[in-house]
């Protein structure tokens, strides 16, 4: 399970630091390099709440070993793509896979272990995802800089290949069978309904600056948001008919829960952005290496290791007062890099080290025990829906962010390198400078909306 997991969040980390250089040797424009960021979080989240019923339904083992071959397979076809479109796809296909894989993991945990030995493996989980927040960056840069057998960027692909034969070799002989009690009816029509509808709204967020922005790409964005209602109206027609929607709209009339999901957006979607803007700005605008580039995340992910485990032991008696804290401290960090870039000076090491650092205090501290403070305000007999509509959520909200942010810093490079003569550090400079305080503003309203949330978090565990 803690292979697989490592993957997948390694996966997500590790295409940023390489994205310069996958833009540089497939011709990708920026749109494109949004989308190799979007459509594996956009896919992962749409898969999530399906691939967890499919694995009640059809046996987690069976389901969890299939997608991880997935994986697999989707990572080499990643390795080998031969332009920008066919990396978009496969990308597609690989979070598509990581979404039928994640679930399993907390459902054969949940089922194999006691409730003491439940909240060690849980806790091993936190561990793992917070190595390879730290050993993505680092591995990518290594990965790259190395050009192993001129493999150069395709190398961060290939390195899935051995971690994933372990995992299966592993839950072959290891993993349990497990199934729930009961066998629901997939809402099927429900979950295309609602990826379709976050695949037109996010499609001219990503592309509008490179189509020109033309009215059918404003009709696209208003046709998401007509299909998104119809969904929402679709899925009551479920609930009176007795089924089991992928969205319970019941959900959407506890406010604190619907609180907690825009402030999820919010978080999730600045930080999502975050690490693929600095990426660009620090080795196509200051000549960092990819190495270099990771050096330079790695106290991030530091300050993140940090204070997440006291964020996780004082969450039962201030989960409230640790989210906006760290929301608050996230909003600092932006504003300081701001600070940094904004004349266009190329900022030293450390600076931008004490920077990071900051940030990942704020990140241990909120985004560990989001998921369970925003529980804590449902029933405890819709959590297991609520949790699958956040994690959803938590992950559209990373695409969105993706979309909209990266398309403010692309715009905004553009319209630097034709009015200004500067040198690339100024340029790029600048343009991350556009961004920064939309970061910050993304992290303050979060924490605003945090403040409508129960104080402490859920007792019980998801």
């Amino acid at each position: 399970m803690l292979f697989a997991s490592f993957m997948d969040l390694l996966d997500v980390t590790i295409v940023t630091v390489a994205a310069p250089q996958i833009s540089a040797d497939l011709q990708a424009s920026p749109a494109q390099i949004q989308w190799m960021l979007a459509a594996y979080t956009l896919a992962l989240g749409s898969g999530l709440i399906t691939g967890g019923r499919v694995g009640d339904d059809y046996g987690r083992r069976r389901v969890f070993l299939v997608s991880l071959s997935c994986f697999a397979l989707a990572s080499v076809l990643c390795a080998l793509a031969p332009n920008a479109e066919i990396l978009i796809c496969m990308r597609a296909l690989q979070g598509l896979a990581g979404g039928f894989m994640v679930p399993q993991v907390f459902g054969i945990i949940r089922s194999s272990f006691e409730p003491a030995a439940m909240a060690k493996a849980f806790g091993a989980y936190g561990a793992v995802q917070g190595l390879a927040s730290v050993a993505g960056p680092l591995i990518g840069g290594a990965l790259i800089d190395a050009d192993l057998w001129d493999l150069g960027w395709r190398a961060i692909f290939w390195i899935n290949i051995p971690v994933a034969a372990i995992a299966l070799i592993l839950g072959v002989r290891f993993l349990p069978e497990s199934h729930a009690p009961t066998r629901s009816r997939l809402d099927v029509p429900g979950a295309v309904m609602a990826a379709a509808a976050v695949f037109l709204i996010l499609l001219p967020l990503v592309q509008g600056k490179d189509w020109g922005w033309p009215m059918w790409g404003w009709l696209l964005l208003i046709a998401g948001v007509i299909l998104l209602a119809g969904f929402l109206a679709y899925e009551r027609a479920v609930v009176r008919r007795g089924g089991q929607p992928i969205l319970d709209p019941a959900l959407l009339l506890v406010r604190p829960f619907m609180a907690g999901l825009a402030a999820s957006v919010l978080f999730f979607g600045g930080l999502a952005s975050f690490f693929l803007v600095l990426s660009i700005y620090l080795q196509a605008g200051t000549g960092r290496s990819a190495w270099e580039t990771g050096l330079v995340i790695l106290p991030y992910a530091i300050g993140s290791m940090l204070t997440s485990g006291a964020g996780v032991a004082l969450a039962a008696k201030a989960g409230r007062a640790l989210l906006v804290t760290g929301s608050l401290t996230l909003t600092v960090s932006q504003a300081l890099l701001w600070w940094l870039v904004r004349d266009g000076a190329t900022p030293g090491y450390w600076a931008l080290a004490g920077v990071m650092f900051i940030g990942g205090l704020g990140l241990g501290l909120a985004a560990p025990i989001l998921v369970n403070v925003v529980l804590a305000a449902v029933p405890g007999r819709a959590a297991g829906a609520a949790g699958g509509v956040l994690s959803t959520v938590n992950q559209l909200g990373g695409a969105a962010g993706v979309a909209v942010l990266g398309t403010i810093f692309f715009t905004a490079l553009t319209a630097e390198t034709t009015t200004t003569a500067g040198s690339s550090a100024q340029t790029f400079g600048h343009a991350l400078a556009q961004v920064m305080p939309w970061q910050a503003a993304a992290y303050l309203a979060a924490a605003v909306m945090m403040l409508a949330l129960p104080k402490t978090a859920a007792a019980h565990q998801h």
